[in-house]
């Protein structure tokens, strides 16, 4: 079988098999990363029965398409959500609200590098084949609302923050073969299996989603992997040509498409709600940082990001990498909240969400 991972100290995939396409910690001033805080698959309010359904997509431009992954895979369709164009989307009218709620003067944090204090900061992940053996998947919280195992995810994948991390344990696998993509949030591996939270498979070559009502691995109820910032991409591809993940310290009890699911109690409509799209201003000036940031802004004026967890106010998401320069990421922690707005996706907010329902 073939195991490829990106985690300090193993062997890398080669760049032309990952050129793209697709929460926070406590907060650092002197790394470009740290363990992530963010608050899980279902924290908050979990899943409240009843109510409307949202089906509305994105009216963003197509993107380029995503490249392969490895062989035919894709992540997800170029019509995916993650993949679309918003820069030229009208600015949403509660843009304004959403930020100051998210804050304004705070300011962007990469929640992804090389190593702080002593484990690789961001979200790892592993690739296998169909010579890997399915684990079985014994869940400890939200079995209800996870995809059964078992799951091609090795005993010894990667799990974010270490073995020893008391956060939130991702645990990601794209078996190549089969071009599905396997997560488990708060994972821990045991002699009978992964014991997780919750967990969800996802088809990389179709633009599916989780039923309404449903967390995931995420708390919004989206797949990690597609808003994962990648060293191959930045630095080796030179271009980011999707959305990327982000988390806020409080959301609302409430969710847009392409979000599934809310994790908060709070109704306050001055929350940002999960699923909520941002892009960076046109009008922000990114030409003094580093081609890491630089690459990361383009990324952030064209594609946006996606809020898909509660944790610390704007901290981005990534891959762990051995050969990222963290002096060079840290450069995007000069971006103020103010050089965001909020784009209207056309898409319903989603106050009541019905019953979680696989």
């Amino acid at each position: 079988m073939t195991r490829t991972w990106t985690l300090a100290g193993t062997t890398l995939i080669a760049p032309w098999l990952l050129t793209l396409a697709c929460s926070g910690g406590a907060d650092d001033a002197d790394s470009s990363g740290g363990t992530s805080g963010s608050g899980g698959a279902a924290s908050g309010g979990g899943s409240p029965t009843g109510g409307s359904s949202s089906t509305g997509g994105l009216s963003g431009l197509g993107g380029d398409g995503p490249p392969p992954l490895a062989g035919d895979c894709s992540v997800f369709p170029s019509d995916s959500s993650w993949n679309q164009d918003v820069s030229t989307l009208p600015v949403h009218p509660l843009s304004d609200t959403y930020i100051d709620a998210i804050g304004r003067d705070d300011h962007v944090h990469p929640d992804f590098g090389t190593v702080w204090e002593g484990a690789p900061i961001g979200i790892p992940y592993v690739l296998v084949d169909d010579g890997q053996a399915p684990i079985d998947i014994i869940y400890e919280a939200y079995g209800d609302e996870s995809d059964p195992g078992p799951f091609p995810i090795p005993l010894d994948a990667p799990i974010e923050g270490g073995p020893d991390s008391d956060g939130d344990r991702h645990v990601i696998a794209i078996d190549t073969d089969a071009c599905r993509l396997y997560e488990l949030y708060h994972a821990f591996p045991e002699s009978d299996g992964w014991h997780a939270n919750s967990g969800t498979s996802w088809d990389l070559n179709a633009d599916e989603h989780h039923p309404e009502g449903c967390t995931s691995a995420d708390a919004a109820g989206l797949p990690v992997f597609p808003g994962l910032v990648r060293y191959d991409e930045v630095v080796e591809a030179g271009a980011i040509l999707h959305a990327l993940r982000f988390t806020v310290s409080q959301t609302q009890r409430a969710y847009v498409f392409p979000a599934r699911h809310y994790a908060s109690s709070d109704t306050s409509s001055s929350l940002p709600p999960m699923g909520l799209r941002v892009r960076m201003k046109e009008s922000y000036d990114c030409s003094s940082f580093s081609n890491e940031a630089e690459v990361v802004c383009i990324a952030l004026k064209r594609f946006g990001m996606i809020l898909a967890d509660n944790g610390s106010n704007w901290y981005v998401s990534g891959a762990p990498d051995p050969r990222w320069d963290d002096e060079a990421l840290g450069d995007l922690k000069d971006v103020p909240g103010d050089a965001f707005e909020v784009v209207d996706t056309g898409a319903e907010l989603v106050t009541d969400a019905p019953d979680c329902t696989l």
